[in-house]
């Protein structure tokens, strides 16, 4: 197990401070067979599926639905897992934990929150640079999906 010593100010005993990853979601959301990214505000720039990190309290499952109405403005429904990612590389940041959905949506989609931009792509024919581990998720969701290779 990784973890770190810290003082307790009170009395100066050793606490553990555990390193676990956080956890966050992504969503595929599919619109007239296209599927949504976002361009990233905040660093790593470039283009991500719509997500984020999921709150203490919240389930996976809330997390993705709060995660794409804040960047997308979409209230998103029938959630389907596609899989969990756990590289520890996958974002340069920090070690994270992703649990991917697969979503549809009605409605016009629109950058908000961590999105400075907002578009729908084929999902062969992606923008680039694709941050985090985000063309693997891709090209697995094809897969799935049974679209043609690149």
């Amino acid at each position: 197990m990784s973890y770190k010593t810290l003082d307790c100010p009170s009395c100066g005993t050793p606490v553990k401070q555990y390193q676990n990853p956080f956890p966050t979601v992504d969503i595929i959301i599919e619109m007239e067979g296209r599927i949504i990214l976002i361009e990233r505000k905040n660093l790593p720039k470039g283009w991500a599926l719509p997500g984020g990190f999921v709150d203490y309290g919240e389930s996976l499952e809330s997390a993705a639905i709060r995660e794409a109405k804040e960047e997308t403005g979409l209230d998103i429904y029938n959630l389907k897992l596609l899989g969990c990612y756990s590289d520890p590389e996958r974002d340069s940041r920090m070690h994270t934990i992703t649990t991917v959905y697969l979503a549809q949506a009605e409605g016009i989609p629109k950058a908000a929150d961590d999105a400075a931009e907002l578009a729908l792509f084929k999902p062969r024919e992606l923008p680039s640079p694709l941050c985090f581990d985000h063309a693997k998720i891709i090209e697995d969701y094809c897969t799935f999906r049974s679209l043609p290779s690149l």
